[in-house]
């Protein structure tokens, strides 16, 4: 038996807006809890961080009123979605970032950003899908200039090495998550709640290519155990919790959007905790993204009229 449609607020609502941004902020934290984590393969990583993300999970029906029976109980078309978004994401994430390097492929992979722009014009009016207007779009190439100037660390005389299979697989990476995140508007009546059979199952998926293709590395020191639970709590567990709502209810374009100033906080954190620095160009993407978010929200404002 699926799920019951639930009483979900009005399209582009604030409410699951703000819990969309909630998810950015906890994703800011993922490359710091990585750094601290230490060496553990990804694969492996990924496995134990899905695993205490889908406890999250549990806890978050609970706290939603919900039975645990309703996790096995969703449409056969949300566990494919899910298992599309999580698990096929990161299988060509963590494939891409092995295959070609690192800035080159981070670059390609956010531009899923704007592709979550862009696709939002997809959707039916009835989901909440409406023309795309410039200053969204500006907006969102606003900030992906403002992300490329992080991640490349102000060099923009980016080479690439013939790593085609890298670059493609990152491209698909991008692909994954902008769609997902947009197809999710399609089955808002299904909860959020859903996402933790997705993170089920993510885990089990990472943890066989784990074995298969990876050795085992547990955390070395007590720092790197917390860091591992505190990924799974939050950047691995609840984020995808939020992003779900966010996606289902709140205002996609703006979120898309405000999914620039992830690198630009994940740096200064970084910076801040003394494992990385924050260079003068930082500063200056910081008020492309800005302006970025600015004119997406403007251009909400103006189409909510």
């Amino acid at each position: 038996m699926a799920p019951q449609p639930t009483d979900r607020p009005s399209l582009t609502a604030p409410r699951p807006t703000l819990m969309g941004v909630g998810a950015l902020l906890l994703w800011t934290t993922l490359a710091t809890l990585t750094a601290l984590a230490g060496p553990v393969p990804p694969f492996q990583l990924s496995a134990m961080t899905f695993s205490i993300g889908s406890v999250v999970g549990l806890l978050w029906t609970l706290a939603k009123g919900q039975t645990l029976g309703s996790l096995v109980a969703q449409p056969p078309a949300s566990l494919a979605l899910g298992l599309y978004g999580l698990l096929i994401f990161h299988v060509c994430y963590f494939a891409a970032l092995q295959r070609a390097p690192v800035i080159e492929a981070s670059l390609i992979i956010y531009l899923w950003p704007l592709l979550i722009v862009l696709f939002s014009g997809l959707l039916p009016v009835e989901v909440g899908g409406r023309r795309i207007g410039w200053r969204a779009v500006a907006g969102a190439m606003l900030g992906l200039v403002g992300a490329a100037l992080i991640l490349a660390g102000g060099n923009w005389g980016l080479t690439f090495d013939g790593s085609l299979a890298g670059y493609l697989l990152a491209g698909t990476a991008a692909c994954i998550w902008a769609s997902y995140s947009v197809a999710s508007r399609l089955l808002r009546s299904v909860p959020s709640t859903a996402v933790t059979a997705n993170c089920v199952l993510t885990a089990a998926g990472t943890f066989a290519l784990h074995l298969a293709f990876e050795p085992t590395i547990w955390p070395a020191t007590p720092v790197a155990w917390v860091a591992t639970a505190a990924l799974g709590v939050g950047p691995v567990g609840l984020a995808f919790y939020l992003w779900d709502e966010g996606m289902k209810a709140g205002n996609i374009q703006l979120l898309g959007t405000l999914a620039y100033a992830t690198p630009l906080v994940s740096t200064l954190i970084l910076a801040g905790l003394g494992l990385g620095q924050a260079p003068v160009h930082l500063w200056f993407a910081g008020l492309l993204i800005a302006g970025g978010a600015l004119l997406a929200k403007s251009d909400s404002d103006r189409t909510a009229r």
